[in-house]
């Protein structure tokens, strides 16, 4: 059974969440700088057995598109044409970083740790990965 990864694309950074081989865990795996989010994925498929993506898709309120959405579509578009064999969805990531930001106040994480901003990707590309575990049980 193939695990999903799951990104919360950002043009700094990109966090990557992946699920357990029978698709029931979302674990925060890392952050990643979205120059190197490719490479990252090839090695990662190389090692482990992927079978589907989840990527977070921002709105406005009222469903407008935000302005990431052109770097998101651009992001998809390359892992449709990479892997092609592989599922991709997109997930409302609305809310996200501010869950995970009080997630990391929740945990007791202190103040410099939640000022990093790779913890609040990471934290976030899990969240959207449970939101999609949700959705398809």
């Amino acid at each position: 059974m193939g695990r999903i990864l799951a990104f919360d694309y950002g043009k700094r950074r990109v966090g990557v969440a992946v699920t357990d081989p029978l698709k029931m865990i979302a674990n925060t795996l890392e952050t990643v700088e979205t120059a190197k989010v490719f490479d990252f994925i090839k090695s990662y498929c190389l090692k482990q057995d992927v079978e589907a993506f989840v990527v977070g898709f921002p709105y406005n309120y009222g469903h407008q598109e935000n302005d990431i959405v052109p770097f998101i579509e651009t992001f998809i578009a390359r892992l449709n044409d990479l892997y092609p064999d592989k599922k991709v969805t997109k997930i409302d990531e609305r809310f996200t970083s501010s869950i995970a930001q009080r997630t990391l106040i929740d945990s007791g994480v202190n103040k410099k740790e939640r000022r990093k901003k790779g913890n609040i990707d990471a934290i976030s590309a899990n969240l959207i990965l449970q939101s999609y575990l949700q959705m398809n049980p």
